[in-house]
């Protein structure tokens, strides 16, 4: 069994979930042929073929966008170029929509025999479900990581299949057997600058009014890199708390392990921190016109994944105003002080992460693109 297989991710977690499946492909297609752009973990797993671009493609934001766009354009044609030349069987295409939506469109046009998988369902539950016609063109199959997303596309005439969340496979690899510190706070402001700006300052005044209630309270805070480490270390200074904290380079998932809870900035830190059973509550801010916009399109109660799988708030969220110092400290004194009430809830975690498909994702995901290739099925 060989083929060729032509793959696209454009950020971090992109090549993370897409080596993963590589990996489990190749072992069932050893000979199998592939190109394509990612990241530093899908060319160590598929070798030269992969260009690695993610520092440059992962960027977010219309702004951003604009300033790269002559980055992507011609990427968009190196890469047509070489599609159109290698002629692949499959096209595997991971998360990132804008780009890859535009990839698949030209594909389709030129190379009509090639089956196209998407990995990594687009948000369309949440807003533009005007999408799914779009993607009904594009993709021969849709592998979706959330339970409730094939259900959307009933009816549609798009294969879509739950291969599960491959995040599972990556924090199990991590898991270790800590006792919980009593005393330890996380405070975990998310992996970017603007984040973190916002955040931050509501998570230090929280930590400050908790230290009221009990001074013996020490907090954690892992930074995603060594510049917002050094970021928060000024702004703690500056509030003169900084003599509390302990800021480290990395080690999130360790600390998820270790505190008693936690205050986790909305995003995928809300699913780690589930997963290992950190009772926590949630926070975000957006610019207020942002938050205005997105109030108008997103038609979903809940913006914590854990309690959108849930269908039930799970975990508390703070969201724009109500993310205040003095909501957040209230939350994590409940959980410093009720061992009852957090017993209760780390049940609850166990039980809703669960529905994200257990371990096995990558290989799951693997078996559904290799059904591609001609005889696959068979």
């Amino acid at each position: 069994m060989s083929g060729s297989l032509y793959v696209i991710a454009g950020e971090l977690s992109g090549d993370a979930h897409a080596a993963g499946l590589l990996e489990a492909l190749l072992r069932e297609r050893p000979g199998l042929e592939i190109r394509g752009a990612g990241g530093p973990k899908m060319r160590s797993v598929a070798g030269d073929g992969i260009r690695d671009w993610v520092d440059q493609a992962a960027v977010m934001g219309v702004v951003e966008v604009l300033k790269h766009y002559s980055f992507f354009k011609r990427s968009f044609h190196e890469m047509l170029a070489d599609i159109r030349e290698m002629r692949p069987e499959v096209l595997l295409l991971v998360d990132y929509p804008g780009f890859n939506f535009r990839f698949a469109a030209a594909v389709r046009r030129h190379l009509p025999a090639t089956k196209i998988v998407q990995y990594v369902c687009p948000q369309v539950w949440a807003w533009k479900k005007g999408r799914i016609p779009k993607m009904v063109e594009l993709f021969d199959e849709v592998l979706c990581l959330l339970p409730f997303e094939p259900e959307i596309f009933e009816g549609s005439g798009l294969k879509a299949t739950f291969v599960g969340h491959p995040l599972v496979d990556e924090l199990e690899a991590e898991r270790t057997e800590v006792v919980r510190d009593p005393k330890r706070v996380a405070l975990l402001p998310g992996s970017r600058e603007p984040e973190v700006e916002k955040l931050f300052p509501v998570m230090l005044e929280a930590a400050e009014r908790l230290v009221v209630a009990d001074p013996g309270l020490t907090f954690e805070v892992p930074a995603a890199r060594p510049a917002l480490g050094q970021r928060m270390r000024e702004m703690a200074e500056k509030t003169g708390f900084g003599g509390r904290l302990e800021i480290t380079d990395g080690g999130a998932h360790g600390l998820m392990q270790r505190a008693a809870c936690g205050v986790v900035a909305s995003g995928t830190a809300t699913v780690e921190a589930a997963y290992y059973g950190l009772p926590y509550c949630l926070v975000y801010k957006l610019a207020w016109p942002t938050y205005m916009i997105a109030r108008m399109v997103v038609k979903i109660e809940h913006i914590g994944l854990i309690n959108i799988l849930a269908k039930d708030e799970v975990i508390e969220e703070f969201i724009q105003s109500d993310a205040d110092p003095c909501q957040v400290a209230r939350s994590l004194q409940r959980f410093l002080s009720s061992p009852g009430e957090v017993a209760e809830l780390q049940a609850r975690l166990a039980e809703t992460v669960a529905l994200l498909g257990g371990t096995g994702a990558h290989e799951r995901a693997a078996g559904a693109v290799s059904a591609w290739f001609p005889g696959g099925d068979e």
